[in-house]
């Protein structure tokens, strides 16, 4: 699966006012041009009252039966007042630890 199908599973199912899809393999030893790391900010009233584990579980069960080949997901789930709060923003993944950068 790729950085355009997951935006595209997660648009349809979420309708999020705000969605980010990175695609940090390049970040980790599976190089550049793999699709195996991902980071996914979503945003959603889907999301309003639920705890973070379930919004994950939810991410998980769309994304996980079309690919088995994603290694790692980064998720940063909110709700639209969550997301205000955060000023709109979430800290930069960092490099892989078994990266040779």
């Amino acid at each position: 699966m790729d950085q355009q199908q997951i935006t595209a599973l997660l648009q349809q199912a979420l309708q999020p006012s705000y969605l980010e899809v990175v695609n940090e393999s390049h970040m980790h030893a599976s190089g550049k041009g793999a699709n195996s790391h991902f980071k996914v900010i979503v945003v959603t009233a889907a999301f309003s009252g639920l705890r973070a584990v379930v919004r994950h579980q939810k991410i998980y069960q769309l994304i996980q039966p079309q690919d088995n080949a994603i290694h790692a997901l980064a998720i940063h789930a909110y709700d639209e007042t969550e997301w205000q709060e955060k000023q709109q923003q979430v800290l930069a993944s960092p490099n892989c630890m078994g990266h040779g950068d």
